[in-house]
């Protein structure tokens, strides 16, 4: 298949979403309307705060010599006012207060992948229970969540998971008490471990113990890895001391020919994302989405947090396509390898694909494209 992808084809085709943060999906109007609920003061008003979402980038010295060479000053769009990511969704999560605010913000997130961008299936990142939720511990947080998706596989015929984020900036501790009540709480809907915050806030060795225990009980292990470091190392840190089977990010294993030569061999998955808070970053992730797809690494569009950055899947493979030049059959081999690295169940993934198989087709017989 050579051939370019109308827009509409690309909205369209079936997704899976593997690398997205729950608070970051959540709307500015829900958003809004919790935080009037709760007479939480805010300098704006949500729509202007999450439009004017630009976290600023760590010590720029840090990037000076990267290959892909990393922007050192403002982009041309950075608003007047900036918000960064972490305050936004703080405040997104001060205002959550209930077992039903959980269940609504999880089914507004398969809500609008499904009418936005196609997507089939979703695996959603949750963070520890915050102190205010306490009542409601992890189990409890925990089925509110399966709730939510419940209600979008019955309404939208999608299918999810979870993945217990772990704090890098926690100590290695905390992570392991994090993991012990996922194993002790086994849920279908909680299929693993993902670890996130700045990567320059907790190195991976760091969280060894509690990637050696989920492994143990069978869980899946993701991890942000050489996405704010300049540097490969992580990555091989996350998958061969940590055990993760794909890799959120990665942009960095540009750095180490060597790297970059086994990540091929291995096909390891990274979902990557081209859209990001920090504005002036944006040509740098796409030049180097573009450079991981010319090395032939195996990368995974996913949307992280669309609520706020904001953006869509559909947007994010339309990115990858008509700007970074992915061709129409890697833009498909993509979508199928979001199939692949899921951590759904077998018989459930071997359904998945079936399902891409048949909407494939169909858009390929609708718009006139022959199909690989």
């Amino acid at each position: 298949m050579s051939t370019t992808l109308p827009p509409a084809y690309l909205d369209r085709m079936p997704k899976a979403d593997l690398h997205c943060h729950l608070i970051g999906t959540v709307r500015a109007s829900t958003f809004a309307e919790l935080a009037r609920r709760e007479g939480l003061v805010l300098p704006d008003e949500p729509e202007r705060i999450f439009a004017d979402i630009n976290s600023l980038p760590p010590d720029p010295a840090l990037y000076r010599d990267t290959r892909i060479p990393v922007p050192q000053g403002p982009s041309a769009d950075e608003p007047e006012v900036s918000y960064s990511l972490f305050q936004a969704s703080n405040w997104v999560v001060e205002v959550l207060r209930d077992a039903d605010d959980l269940t609504r913000i999880v089914y507004e997130a398969f809500e609008d992948a499904h009418h936005a961008s196609a997507t089939r299936h979703l695996e959603l990142f949750f963070d520890a229970v915050p102190p205010h939720l306490a009542s409601l511990g992890y189990t409890g947080s925990v089925e509110a969540y399966a709730e939510g998706i419940r209600l979008a596989e019955r309404d939208f015929g999608m299918t999810g998971r979870m993945i217990q984020g772990i704090d890098r900036s926690r100590s290695g501790e905390h992570a392991l008490e994090l993991v012990r009540q996922v194993v002790d709480h086994p849920h279908e809907y909680v299929a693993g471990i993902g670890l996130d915050n700045l990567e320059t806030s907790g190195p991976p060795e760091r969280f060894v113990d509690a990637y050696r225990l989920a492994g143990e009980a069978g869980l899946g292990r993701t991890a942000h890895s050489s996405e704010h470091s300049p540097t490969a190392v992580n990555t091989i840190t996350c998958l061969d001391q940590l055990g993760c089977d794909r890799i959120d990010h990665g942009y960095y294993v540009l750095e180490d020919d060597e790297v970059v030569a086994r990540m091929r061999d291995e096909q390891v998955a990274f979902t990557v994302v081209s859209t990001t808070s920090r504005r002036s970053w944006r040509p740098w992730r796409r030049a180097s989405v573009e450079a991981m797809l010319e090395a032939g690494l195996n990368v995974v569009p996913a949307s992280d947090d669309p609520g706020m950055f904001p953006t869509t899947l559909a947007a994010e493979y339309r990115i990858v396509h008509e700007q970074i030049g992915a061709t129409a059959d890697q833009v498909r081999s993509m979508a199928y390898a979001g199939v692949d690295a899921s951590w759904l169940p077998g018989a459930e993934k071997e359904a998945l694909r079936a399902r891409f198989d048949r909407e494939l087709a169909a858009l390929d017989h609708e718009f006139g494209v022959a199909g690989v």
